[in-house]
């Protein structure tokens, strides 16, 4: 039992426990047969001390012979332990190849959701030496061994089935960051950083930059609601839709309106999610950066009047009603200005106490800042890592740091 303890394969666990059970209660043949996955008056032989070749009988079901009526089927339907010291087999029966040569048997059904699904039989040749007084003992042994190995069986799956989906959630998140910009492009007039991490392998945040028509930048920005692989096809659609508008450059609100649309028309209709977006339209040569917003996390500006929300504009989430309409507004940006985008899972993030980090804590890391993006983002996330204890993060986290750059060049 200690050697059957440390085994997590089960058919070295079967084999290890029918090794140490031959030795303490001999016999001289054993057979398992089962009806699980079969209709009356099927069943398959799932092992036997006849056979010289091991099988394992959950992955090599194709090699189980399959049988059908006889004594082994009708103890098998039955479904009721068996002791008999009169064993008699006509030759046509379909198992009489593993039962003609013995005179006793103890039958031991065992048990699942109280239908006998598999049975083994343990067979002598000599009637006298059958164990009649241990067959209740053995009836629960049985049952418990086989309880026991099914559950080994149901881990092993499952383990199996983790590993599968983990790597599908692997593939699906490297294609999801495939999407995303490999390297932040050199915008005139803008310094920019960018960090990007999901709470599980694979997300439903989204960033982009991307050139436009006359000199102009697109700046987007998105969280779709929930989590892992359903959000992440939400974003890859989001992200296809974005780039497949032909035509001209639109104001930020029809960008969104269009996105809306699409969504609301061919994906969320029929599915629980909705994507909250920032679009921002930026002019190098002006340095207009006009905006619009559906139920996004305000932007927040840095000026040197201070810190604000850019929270002029928003409208509901894109998905929701396919009627909405999204509004924009305009602001001229000055060197030294800093726009800080954002998802919740940063200001949403929660300590011990269950507090939430919030936007008045950014505010004022923004506020105290005099370095460059990078090491605005590189602040940002020590000091939510510090507000959370290094806990893992419950929501993806997504930050864009964008500063317009001075007259004497890139900042330092």
């Amino acid at each position: 039992m200690r050697a059957v303890s440390r085994e997590a394969d089960p058919q070295r666990m079967v084999r290890l426990y029918g090794d140490g059970v031959r030795k303490l209660r001999p016999r001289d043949a054993i057979h398992s047969f089962s009806r699980r996955g079969t209709e009356p008056p099927y069943y398959r032989i799932t092992r036997s001390s006849h056979w010289t070749d091991e099988v394992d009988p959950w992955r090599q079901k194709e090699r189980l012979p399959l049988l059908k009526g006889g004594i082994l089927g009708e103890w098998m339907y039955r479904g009721e332990p068996v002791v008999t010291t009169d064993l008699r087999v006509a030759n046509d029966d379909p198992a009489a190849e593993y039962l003609r040569d013995y005179r006793g048997a103890i039958v031991m059904p065992h048990y699942d959701d109280g239908v006998a699904l598999n049975m083994a039989a343990i067979l002598w040749k000599n009637p006298a030496e059958v164990p009649v007084d241990q067959a209740s003992n053995l009836l629960w042994q049985a049952n418990l061994f086989g309880r026991g190995t099914l559950n080994l069986v149901l881990r092993r799956e499952l383990t199996e089935a983790y590993n599968a989906i983990n790597n599908e959630l692997k593939i699906v998140g490297d294609i999801q960051r495939s999407l995303l910009p490999e390297t932040l492009p050199e915008i005139p007039t803008l310094d920019l950083a960018a960090h990007y991490q999901t709470s599980v392998q694979a997300g439903g945040d989204y960033y982009d930059i991307f050139p436009l028509p006359d000199n102009q930048w697109g700046i987007f920005i998105a969280d779709v609601s929930g989590h892992g692989t359903p959000a992440a096809v939400v974003m890859a659609i989001t992200h296809a839709i974005v780039h497949s508008y032909p035509g001209p450059t639109m104001p930020p609100g029809l960008v969104l309106q269009h996105l809306n649309t699409k969504l609301c028309n061919h994906y969320t209709a029929r599915n629980p999610a909705f994507v909250t977006a920032f679009y921002a339209v930026y002019n190098p040569d002006t340095r207009a950066f006009t905006y619009a917003s559906a139920g996004h996390n305000p932007p927040r500006l840095k000026t040197a009047h201070g810190v604000r929300a850019m929270d002029e504009v928003g409208s509901l989430p894109l998905g929701i009603r396919p009627e909405e309409i999204y509004v924009e507004h305009a602001v001229t940006l000055s060197p030294g200005d800093t726009v800080l985008l954002y998802t919740d899972g940063v200001t949403e993030s929660f300590n011990t106490a269950r507090e939430m980090f919030g936007e008045e804590r950014l505010d004022t890391l923004l506020s105290n800042h005099r370095g460059s993006p990078d090491q605005l983002v590189a602040e940002i996330l020590s000091a939510v890592s510090s507000f959370t204890d290094a806990r893992p993060t419950a929501d993806d986290r997504t930050i864009l740091a964008i500063t317009v750059r001075g007259s004497k060049g890139r900042q330092s």
